[in-house]
């Protein structure tokens, strides 16, 4: 075993192998990676596979942008299609004990189509992996999760990856069902982002019903809509016109002003939340100063990405800020992902833990 298995969205397989090699090379992990253009996946090979393990273990999930998914493991391939259990299993035997079972694919056309035979074969696996001493019947969450990971109907990546260290999702895909009531498909960017990067036990505590948030470039209203249902008040900045329905809530203010120029009379904002089709580096420059300026609690905001080098972009984005809010003593925590309802863009959060106020005042 000496495979890292990464999971991304379709097309983006260079933007992913980009990442882990950077990523891979700051934690001193030598190796090469495979990439096909549409495959949905990346791999790692890792040529110590004790350093591979302990990457998985020791990087941050949190900290890959493009990875939807990874873990640690070997390829098997010509698997006898009436017997792909103990071919399978004779892999595992080299695991440790997992608590949870996930048999998936590529999100890809291809993969659709295994997808259905999946569902089929994770009961007689599963019972095998019980039988082997791999799985208990009931679902450990403190263990690892073992994946099986089909690209054909004989050839799998078998694996396993830290449950505390992965995406809590299969396949690393949180499916949301769209509102009819919504004023456009962006809406669900925002729900994902909510529940990817708020922890469910803080939820309650940090997206709740009375806050203030604002939305720059809000036209049509996709992103105000999640946060009027979740009870809250918001400033929709764009010139551009709102929902009809939004605001017959009494619960948006619309001003018709350019997203870049708009700040907030007080400091009181508990999200700030910006969709803007912009350069990314422009929309990082501007959520820097109002975070600089203590005009915003948390902020999620999109990057837009070029057609080629997306993952240098990111970079340069990320760097920007993190210097700039090091250079302020801003202590924050950040967490950025492509997620499943973003297409050529990134999405990046930031809670502001502290900043002094002689920048400020």
């Amino acid at each position: 075993m000496s495979s890292i298995v990464i999971y991304c969205r379709s097309g983006f397989e260079s933007d992913a192998a980009a990442e882990i090699t950077y990523l891979a090379a700051e934690a001193e992990v030598s190796g090469y990676v495979k990439a096909k253009p549409d495959t949905g996946f990346v791999v790692y090979e890792c040529f110590d596979a004790e350093a591979g393990k302990t990457l998985i273990k020791k990087l941050p999930f949190s900290n890959l942008v493009f990875a939807r998914q990874w873990f640690f493991g070997t390829l098997v391939s010509k698997m006898p299609v009436d017997d792909r259990v103990s071919a399978i299993t004779a892999v595992t035997e080299e695991l440790p004990e997992c608590g949870e079972l996930r048999v998936e694919t590529p999100d890809t056309n291809t993969g659709k189509e295994l997808s259905k035979f999946c569902k089929k074969f994770s009961t007689p696996l599963a019972k095998a992996l019980e039988k082997q001493g791999k799985l208990p019947r009931e679902v450990a969450t403190n263990k690892p999760v073992l994946h099986v990971f089909f690209l054909a109907n004989d050839t799998a990546y078998v694996g396993f990856s830290y449950s505390n260290n992965n995406s809590l999702y299969p396949m690393g895909i949180l499916r949301l069902r769209f509102p009819g009531d919504a004023p456009s498909r962006s809406t669900l960017k925002l729900d994902e982002a909510f529940h990817v990067f708020v922890p469910k036990d803080e939820m309650e505590k940090r997206v709740r019903s009375g806050m203030r948030a604002v939305d720059l470039g809000a036209c049509p209203g996709g992103w105000t809509y999640q946060l009027v249902r979740r009870g809250m008040f918001v400033a929709a900045v764009d010139n551009g016109p709102m929902n009809d329905a939004l605001m017959e809530t009494g619960q948006v203010k619309h001003y018709r002003e350019d997203g870049f120029k708009y700040r907030p009379d007080r400091r009181n904002i508990d999200w700030l939340v910006c969709d803007m089709v912009e350069k990314p580096i422009r929309v990082a420059n501007l959520m820097v100063d109002w975070i600089v300026n203590a005009f915003a609690k948390e902020l999620i905001f999109n990057l837009k990405l070029p057609m080629k080098k997306r993952f240098e972009s990111v970079l340069e984005c990320l760097n920007l800020i993190h210097e700039e809010l090091e250079k302020y003593n801003v202590a924050y925590e950040l967490q950025a992902k492509h997620l499943f309802h973003d297409r050529e863009e990134i999405t990046v959060h930031i809670r502001v833990n502290h900043i002094p106020q002689n920048i400020y005042s």
